[in-house]
């Protein structure tokens, strides 16, 4: 199944006051042995929700009532944590990214962690609709001794329909800075035929899905062997996985046919990673 050609076109089909733009900014602190939300924006269809937790991490849940995103249409998310604050953020659901009649759908992400603070973000995949042109960026500015366990994936077609992405585009931009310092900087490009990219060999070898995990900050070296070891599980069978140290930070690539494969995985190594059990909204 896929959606027939809809070339990408400079001068949009819709005009922009139809599609949704909006967005949720979130800022946390430390007060006494708690971290406590500081400050909430939110705007358009997008909304923040705040589990109830027992331990001194607040946790943060992000809801796009709209139920997905089409092209033209445009994200930002903003996490501040404050010094000595932690902090897990994740979605409510999949972000499903719909067919594009030319226009780019855009996310815009940017996470700030203060010195002593801790933040896992951990959103659920995004998922392409054949035809979909997504536009991701992620900002990261990290303090000396902030921690980060930071997680993007992506699903290409919806594999219960038996869908793959025969047309579509996909930039997903990374940039992570210490104390001002890049220390990593990534973009990827997928344009046209994306399944018949993702058949080759050198690039995909068929995968349907794909993930990356960034670590920072605590033993690096002491979680890479165990990550490692995930590999040779045989959950993780389905899966290709590969983890290295890199310019301060644990690196780990997930690729797989089996999108569901991957995402059983994904729990378990985000698990391992954040010390805690993911947000039940993982597992609903």
């Amino acid at each position: 199944m896929y959606a027939p050609p809809v070339p990408a076109a400079s001068d949009p089909l819709l005009p922009a006051y139809v599609r949704a733009a909006g967005g949720v900014a979130l800022r946390f602190g430390r007060v006494g042995a708690q971290t406590l939300r500081l400050d909430l924006s939110e705007s358009g269809g997008y909304r923040a929700r705040f589990p109830t937790t027992f331990d001194a991490t607040s946790e943060a849940v992000l809801i796009n009532t709209g139920g997905g995103m089409a092209g033209g249409d445009a994200m930002g998310v903003t996490v501040d944590l404050g010094p000595g604050s932690e902090a897990i953020v994740t979605t409510q659901a999949a972000e499903k990214i719909y067919r594009s009649q030319g226009a780019d759908t855009r996310i815009e992400t940017r996470l700030t962690v203060a010195s002593g603070a801790a933040l896992a973000w951990v959103p659920q995949e995004s998922i392409l609709f054949s035809g979909a042109r997504l536009n991701r960026h992620l900002t990261v500015d990290l303090a000396a001794d902030a921690r980060l366990v930071a997680c993007e994936s992506v699903f290409f077609g919806r594999s219960a329909m038996g869908e793959s992405v025969q047309r579509g585009a996909l930039r997903d931009r990374w940039r992570i800075r210490r104390e001002g310092r890049l220390i990593f900087a990534e973009d990827v490009r997928l344009e046209g035929a994306i399944a018949q990219t993702l058949g080759r060999s050198a690039i995909g070898a068929g995968a349907r899905a794909a993930a990356t995990v960034l670590v920072a900050g605590g033993d690096l070296a002491g979680r890479l062997e165990p990550v490692r070891a995930l590999a040779g599980d045989s959950q993780a069978g389905a899966v290709e996985l590969g983890a290295g140290v890199v310019s301060e930070l644990l690196v780990v690539r997930l690729l797989s046919p089996d999108a569901q494969a991957l995402r059983r995985v994904l729990v378990t190594l985000l698990g391992h990673l954040t010390g805690r059990a993911l947000p039940r909204t993982w597992s609903t």
